[in-house]
C-alpha cells in the first residue's frame, strides 16, 4: 500500500509540474504552428490514466456503427467528448497545469482556460483522419487556441501519428472546410508546397498545435487501437463570436452554453486550468 501511495503522490506531481519550454522551442511553435515535445509525462501517468480513459471510451461508444458502415470522419476514429465530465479520474489529467502552463507559454498569453477535451482512438483498420483546421469549427473571437495531442501507447508510423503541414497556421484557403473527403482532396492540392512533419510519437511525447494549423493522420494499420487524448485550451481571455457556420452554432451552445457573443468564454464549462496571476 505503501508503494502505492508514493506512485500516486509521483503521479499527481508529475501532472502539475513545470516542463521547462526552451526560448527557441517557443519560437519554433510561433512560426511553425505546432511543436513535438519530448518526455512531457511520466509513462506511469500515461499508463495509470488509460485505464479510466479507455474505459469510458469503450462505455460511451459502445452504440458505435461497425467500421464499414460509417463515413469517412466515423472511420477516422471514435471520438468522445468532453470526458472529464464522465470520470472523476479523467478530469485530474485533463486539469492538469504541467501541459496547461505548456499552451499558455507557447501561445505567449497569461493564462488559459479549457474549450473541450476528448478522445480520439483509431481503431485496428480505422482510416484516414483528412486533412482539416480545427478552428474552422470554433466560434473564437482570436487565434490563441492550442490542442495538446496526447498518444496513450508508443505510436509508431503505422498507427497513423498525428502529421502537421509546417507554417499552415497563416493559410487562408481551406478555412471553410469541415473534416471530409473534400477537405482531403481539396487541401491535398492546395498545401502541396508546404513542407509536412511526420513521424512516430514515443509514449510520454505531446505534441500542440494551433487552432488554424492544418493537419491529418494516416490509416491504422496496425492490430492495436491508436488510443489518444486531446485537450483544446483557449487564451483565459477569449471571447466569443459571432458563429460563421452550422458547427459554430453546434459548438458554441454545446461547449460554452450560456456566453453571449462578445463576452469572455467563461461558462462553467470552460474553467481557467492555469493563470500565471494565480
Amino acid at each position: 500500500m505503501a508503494e502505492q501511495t508514493a506512485e500516486q503522490k509521483q503521479i499527481e506531481t508529475a501532472l502539475d509540474a513545470h516542463y521547462l519550454l526552451r526560448a527557441e522551442q517557443i519560437a519554433f511553435y510561433q512560426e511553425f504552428g505546432y511543436i513535438k515535445l519530448r518526455n512531457v509525462l511520466p509513462a506511469n501517468l500515461l499508463e495509470h490514466y488509460r485505464t479510466f480513459i479507455s474505459s469510458r471510451v469503450a462505455e460511451l461508444s459502445r452504440d458505435a456503427l461497425p467500421l464499414e458502415q460509417r463515413t469517412t470522419y466515423g472511420k477516422a476514429f471514435l471520438q468522445v467528448m468532453n470526458l472529464w465530465r464522465h470520470s472523476e479520474a479523467v478530469k485530474e489529467f485533463v486539469f492538469g497545469r504541467c501541459m496547461a502552463r505548456i499552451a499558455a507559454e507557447l501561445m505567449q498569453v497569461s493564462g488559459v482556460r479549457l474549450y473541450h477535451d476528448q478522445a480520439l482512438f483509431k481503431e485496428p483498420g480505422g482510416g484516414i483522419t483528412p486533412w482539416h483546421a480545427d478552428q474552422y469549427y470554433w466560434p473564437l473571437a482570436s487565434d490563441k487556441t492550442v490542442t495538446a495531442w496526447v498518444p496513450l501507447q508508443h505510436t509508431p508510423m503505422e498507427m497513423g501519428p498525428l502529421e502537421f503541414c509546417e507554417k499552415s497556421q497563416r493559410f487562408q484557403n481551406g478555412r471553410d472546410l469541415e473534416i471530409s473527403d473534400d477537405s482531403e482532396m481539396t487541401l491535398k492540392d492546395a498545401l502541396s508546397t508546404f513542407s509536412v512533419e511526420a513521424s512516430p510519437f514515443e509514449l510520454g511525447d505531446v505534441s500542440f498545435h494551433s487552432g488554424w494549423t492544418f493537419h491529418r493522420a494516416g490509416v491504422n494499420r496496425s492490430k492495436q487501437p491508436r488510443e489518444v487524448m486531446t485537450v483544446i485550451y483557449m487564451d483565459e481571455n477569449m471571447r466569443l463570436a459571432a458563429p460563421k457556420n452550422k458547427n459554430q452554432i453546434a459548438d458554441w451552445e454545446t461547449w460554452c452554453p450560456g456566453v453571449q457573443i462578445g463576452e469572455v468564454a467563461a461558462s462553467p464549462l470552460n474553467p481557467v486550468l492555469y493563470s500565471s496571476a494565480e
